[in-house]
């Protein structure tokens, strides 16, 4: 056991530049999936079918196919068709494409579960179609987005494993260099297991934390400070006034 913390030790440079591309293609490929989901999830949630019906095809499409053969499609074919991509491009473009069509079907699902209520008051006061959405529909949705994003966010980092396919030294592929260099497969792996748990608590930490921020924005929920007032603030005892 000694030996081998010994060369975790040693070997901690090489862990943290895997760490470093596990991280590029986590933020990359989060900030390409919402981008692609937000465009995609709203024209599903368009009453324009012109928008509706190809924006449903593509998310089928991408979610109906492996994220493992969207990646080595990016990587193998599209060199053959004149466009070269670097490893680090594939793995984020494929993440994007695979999650961003995952995440488009939350974001018209939230959209349509907003009050119809809400919707039949921004009606009312003739707001058009795009100043409803980005007013009041939108923020409202975005709330109830939240949650599934944030699961698909952490299925999105743990997704990330499959770029050493494509000679990219993610936090996996240094994990398994580790397992050579200790030949110890139980130790190598359970390290990979606990630095994958932390990275995955860390989002969904701030998964939480823009979620309360959403719903502070919209009136639903306290601000932490207050609410630490509310909780811990000294009742103090009246005085009683003597006759």
């Amino acid at each position: 056991m000694t030996d081998n913390l010994t060369t975790l030790f040693s070997y901690a440079p090489q862990l943290w530049d895997g760490l470093k591309i596990t991280f590029l293609l986590t933020a990359g490929g989060a900030a390409g999936a919402l981008l692609i989901a937000l465009v995609l999830g709203l024209a599903m949630a368009s009453p324009y079918r012109w928008l509706g019906i190809p924006a449903r095809i593509v998310v089928e499409f991408f979610r109906g196919t492996s994220l493992l053969v969207q990646l080595f499609w990016l990587f193998y074919v599209l060199p053959l068709l004149g466009a070269n991509l670097d490893p680090l491009s594939c793995g984020i473009f494929a993440l994007a494409l695979n999650y961003g069509a995952y995440s488009a079907e939350v974001v018209r699902s939230s959209i349509a579960h907003v009050d119809r209520g809400q919707w039949e008051a921004a009606t009312a006061l003739s707001l058009s179609p795009v100043r409803m959405m980005r007013r009041i529909i939108f923020p409202q949705a975005w709330l109830l987005m939240i949650p599934s994003l944030a699961t698909l966010l952490i299925q999105l980092l743990k997704g990330t494993a499959v770029v050493s396919f494509i000679t990219l030294q993610d936090l996996t592929d240094r994990i398994d260099q580790l397992r050579q260099a200790t030949g110890d497969t139980f130790f190598a792996y359970t390290v990979g297991l606990l630095l994958y748990f932390v990275l995955a608590w860390l989002l969904q930490v701030g998964m939480d934390t823009l979620e309360h921020r959403a719903a502070v924005a919209l009136g639903r929920r306290e601000k932490s400070g207050r609410l630490r007032r509310v909780l811990f603030r000294r009742h103090r005892p009246k005085k009683e006034v003597l006759g």
